[in-house]
């Protein structure tokens, strides 16, 4: 019997996973341990974790967070012109037992390229605002 391989397309070769905490951050550009990066979650953290991201040409970035934490990141993301994906944590979550932020962050990177991972629906605020009005 011939085994057969099955390879996935990159959608997004450009991309990082960022698991978002209460109390910091932990950004993955890349599989390497010396690719994942943990940032603070106050003003100046967020825009040095910006500041990364672009050094290192990353144009696409996922997220996972599962409360109100993420709010400033995604706009400061994409007021840095990056496509930023809010992502579910019961879609991200695969790794049993033990598992850790620096883990969840990889492997949020590691699904992302591949377009495996759905957005959550973010209402535009400008449409949001007229229809209330309405």
């Amino acid at each position: 019997m011939v085994k057969k391989k099955t390879s996935l397309e990159i959608i997004h070769p450009h991309a990082a996973g960022i698991d978002v905490g209460s109390r910091s951050h932990f950004v993955a550009i890349g599989q390497n341990a010396e690719d994942v990066k943990e940032f603070g979650v106050y003003n100046e953290d967020l825009h040095a974790l910006t500041e990364r991201l672009l050094q290192n040409k990353i144009n696409s970035v996922a997220m996972e967070s599962t409360g109100t934490y993420w709010q400033s990141l995604f706009s400061n993301l994409h007021q840095a012109g990056m496509q930023v994906i809010l992502c579910n944590g019961k879609f991200t979550k695969n790794i049993k037992g033990e598992k850790s932020d620096v883990q969840d962050c990889q492997w949020i990177q590691k699904l992302h390229p591949l377009g495996l991972l759905s957005g959550s629906f973010l209402p535009n605020t400008e449409y949001l605002r007229k229809y209330d009005r309405h």
